[in-house]
């Protein structure tokens, strides 16, 4: 491992002030102001999921994914914003998931990686407590589940330090809620295997090297990983209904990835992944992921037959948090939207960038001065043909004014002003993932 760790000044920890900060107050608020117009067939909730610490954590040693959770929601129907709500996760068996949130099998759940269980919440963001998939889920869970829109599915990798020391687990959740499969696959060094892809006929795994360390862990920091410069990267490609003995193990060049695109099999035996990806991650700074390298955009090409990876950039702008047009999961896709980032500015967030990946184009919509866009949620339109024929809903965070609007856009236009402005009775602090849960 690395002998260059050193703690970082604690008025440093860009993770614990400004909009990284933690909210105070759970509030509930009704009938949100709105600037434009909310298209009426968005009936359902935004919600958003991040890490919100209570009381005192020390600024040395705390790390930006550590915190309870907090759920921010917005019930949009009939042209209106109802209500806006913020609620903690609870867990009664401790630590409350802060990384994502969405609606699967009929129920919502917030989730985290590394161990927690799922916790459900009801319809007005309150927890219902832990729920193991209805005591099926024996092992660790995943933030990032992929769903198979065909056989309703989830799928997810899951690690868990310290109980799994030499391996990572798949698995596979029923469209009933309850897990189906379960599967060892071995891995070294205990890895940070944060997300996965997932096409019709694989499970792609991210071996990726930033592993369990015992030094950062001896100095006292909350997060015990950190980039291995003497380990390999490679990226698996497991059969859906393969054995661990069946992956395709290819090596790429060393580097990190949190959040791929989305994933398919191309028609020659390919399997084409889009990707934020980072040349290196937390090598001497260990409060978060942005403190040294920045994100850019890139298409891996795994050729299973070769056991090769052909990576090729194709926007070298800081970005991260990309999502697609859900109808296109697991198939070829055309475009994608990420969220610019941009540590050490006033905002960590910038415009929401469309990626064009057959052209290789970019446009932006950038709110101004100050303001910047987190993670965008894609909702198709009510009978969309065109893949871009989309609403997209961000969180935006004005540094000027310390405060938070939900802003609708139009993907098909992304550089027009936003259809809606909807404003927050608080800030939402950065935080990580969310996604439209729709009324059924």
């Amino acid at each position: 491992m690395t002998d260059t760790l050193r703690p970082n000044d604690a008025v440093t920890n860009l993770y614990l002030v400004g909009n990284m900060a933690p909210v105070e107050r759970e509030v509930t608020a009704f009938d949100l102001p709105v600037t434009g117009t909310i298209p009426s067939e968005l009936d359902g909730r935004w919600l958003r999921n991040g890490p919100n610490p209570r009381g005192d954590v020390d600024p040395r040693t705390h790390h930006w994914f550590l915190g309870d959770g907090m759920v921010h929601g917005v019930r949009l129907r009939g042209g209106r914003a109802e209500w806006y709500r913020n609620r903690y996760v609870s867990n009664a068996d401790g630590f409350g998931p802060n990384t994502n949130v969405g609606g699967f099998a009929g129920r919502t759940w917030a989730m985290v990686e590394g161990g927690t269980p799922p916790v459900e919440l009801d319809d007005e963001l309150n927890s219902l407590g832990a729920n193991r998939f209805h005591g099926t889920l024996t092992g660790p869970f995943s933030a990032h589940p992929k769903y198979d829109p065909t056989t309703g599915e989830l799928h997810a990798m899951g690690y868990h330090w310290p109980d799994l020391v030499d391996h990572i687990q798949y698995i596979v959740v029923g469209s009933d809620g309850r897990v189906t499969k379960t599967l060892d696959i071995p891995v070294a060094d205990m890895p940070m295997v944060h997300d996965m892809s997932l096409t019709p006929t694989y499970a792609v795994v991210y071996d990726l090297p930033v592993t369990v360390s015992l030094d950062v862990l001896s100095k006292g920091y909350s997060f015990p990983f950190a980039w291995n410069p003497g380990r390999a990267a490679r990226v698996g490609l497991l059969p859906r209904n393969g054995t661990a003995e069946e992956i395709i193990w290819c090596d790429v060049d060393p580097c990190y990835v949190f959040h791929p695109l989305n994933a398919y099999d191309a028609p020659d035996g390919t399997v084409v992944v889009d990707l934020c990806r980072y040349d290196s991650m937390m090598v001497e700074h260990f409060n978060g992921p942005f403190s040294e390298v920045s994100p850019t955009f890139d298409r891996w090409v795994i050729d299973p037959a070769a056991r090769r990876v052909t990576e090729t950039r194709i926007d070298d702008r800081p970005q991260e948090f990309p999502r697609h047009n859900p109808k296109v999961g697991l198939q070829q896709h055309r475009y994608g939207y990420t969220s610019e980032v941009s540590p050490g500015a006033e905002n960590l967030h910038g415009a929401i960038i469309k990626i064009d990946v057959e052209q290789r184009t970019t446009q932006a919509h950038e709110f101004g001065r100050g303001r910047g866009g987190a993670e965008p949620v894609v909702v198709p339109k009510a009978d969309s043909v065109a893949e871009d024929d989309c609403w997209i809903l961000t969180v935006v965070y004005d540094a000027t004014t310390d405060t938070s609007e939900l802003c609708i856009l139009d993907a098909g236009d992304i550089t027009a002003p936003e259809v809606a402005r909807i404003q927050l009775p608080q800030r939402v602090p950065y935080g990580f993932h969310g996604n439209w849960v729709p009324t059924t």
